[in-house]
């Protein structure tokens, strides 16, 4: 376990080097230990694929080095906690059409029918490898390889919340209307993020995630 300074204001704290079911795990149980009790000075804890950032007020902490050793006893404490068990969330979501105007770019390049690739697509269980780019936006590996296809060579000024997309070998879903350069193929009505929500984000890092396609009649309808 490494711990790596990101300026004077966050440490990021390294589990493991590659992405794993067992190093998800991890992060899950040091980010649960943390977020419960907090070492003084903390202000945000920040999960990722193979890291959690802490931030900190640097007034509030007596010296770095310090602070680290702090973090390192949480870090061997989550080791001895119970994990805690992914949650299953399955999404629903409309392909194609005016909601995934890159479906056909995608079956193109897979040289797949666009059925095929929702086929493909709806198959997998994912696994949240991170949250991050935006509130609740959930970069999701295990993507059939055949449906890996790169980003847009010009990004979109505008892509609609809900939007389902798929960026190099990861897909993801926008939580927000923003802009971005991913190939989008569907659309969800699910909500991903609400503030006002103890838990804002509907993903947390580790949890699975599966897709089911609906007609856009059950996705009016879902609204």
């Amino acid at each position: 376990m490494q711990f790596t300074a990101l300026g004077d204001t966050a440490v990021a704290i390294e589990v493991g080097e590659v992405v794993t079911t067992a190093v998800l795990a991890k992060v899950g149980a040091l980010t649960l230990k943390l977020r419960k009790d907090p070492p003084r000075g903390t202000v945000e804890i920040v999960p990722a694929a193979t890291t959690v950032t802490v931030f900190y007020d640097p007034c509030r902490i007596t010296g770095f080095k310090d602070f680290c050793a702090e973090l390192e006893i949480f870090a061997n404490k989550a080791k001895l906690a119970k994990v805690k068990k992914p949650r299953a969330i399955i999404v629903p979501v409309c392909y194609g059409g005016e909601f995934g105007p890159e479906l056909s770019v995608v079956a193109t390049q897979a040289k797949l029918t666009e059925k095929a690739v929702v086929v493909l697509h709806t198959k997998p269980v994912y696994t949240v490898h991170a949250v991050g780019f935006m509130p609740g936006f959930p970069y999701l590996g295990g993507l059939n390889p055949k449906l890996h296809t790169p980003r847009l060579d010009q990004p979109r000024v505008i892509v609609a919340a809900g939007s389902v997309g798929i960026g190099g070998s990861q897909t993801g879903i926008y939580p927000f209307e923003s802009p971005g350069g991913w190939n989008l193929i569907g659309r969800t009505p699910f909500k991903l993020f609400q503030a006002e929500e103890v838990e804002p984000s509907l993903f947390s890092v580790g949890d699975r995630v599966m897709f089911k396609a609906i007609t856009m009649e059950e996705f009016e309808k879902w609204k």
